[in-house]
């Protein structure tokens, strides 16, 4: 066998052997803290999959805070509760999944530095069939919610139950929650 034969054939096996992550892309995404003193911020995204297959988005991390979770919002006793998701986001195949105030997001908790307007930094995205995936996501204080999402105004996620979190001995009392 020749040495191109050889070359296209690992190339070929290389190819197949990679993850299905161009399947997965990302839109729209953008972070945002209360302000510059705040401890947390959230990053939102819209996960579009063109595959035949479902993923899940099963996990996030990033060197822009101590620590990372996939957090969703629920209802109790007509009050909005924020909690960490431990199945992680599903998303159909040929469907999308939007990460938005409100509603499932990338909870950012013990910010390392503030969250600038315009600034911009990376979360890998990890997924149960697409593997890794690392997004730049810019830092946008201005942007209002988007249509569709739950808008509880002012109140931010300082007002929400924290209780069943499980974010370990961080003290919640000093965190400004992102809007």
């Amino acid at each position: 066998m020749s040495l191109k034969s050889t070359l296209l054939g690992g190339f070929a096996a290389t190819l197949f052997a990679l993850p299905a992550f161009a399947d997965i892309t990302i839109e729209d995404a953008y972070a945002r803290s209360s302000g510059p003193s705040a401890k947390t911020g959230a990053a939102f995204f819209v996960i579009k999959n063109t595959g035949h297959d479902e993923d899940r988005l099963i996990g996030a991390t990033s060197d822009v805070a101590k620590l990372v979770e996939l957090h969703t919002h629920i209802e109790a006793d007509g009050i909005m509760k924020m909690r960490k998701d431990e199945d992680g986001f599903e998303v159909p195949a040929m469907g999308t999944h939007a990460l938005e105030r409100g509603a499932d997001h990338v909870m950012l908790m013990g910010l390392n530095g503030p969250m600038l307007q315009g600034e911009t930094f990376d979360v890998t995205l990890t997924f149960e069939k697409a593997g890794e995936i690392t997004v730049t996501v810019p830092v946008d204080l201005e942007r209002t919610p988007e249509h569709g999402a739950m808008d509880h105004g002012d109140m931010g996620h300082g007002d929400m139950d924290h209780s069943a979190m499980g974010h370990g001995d961080m003290d919640h009392s000093e965190m400004d929650h992102a809007k």
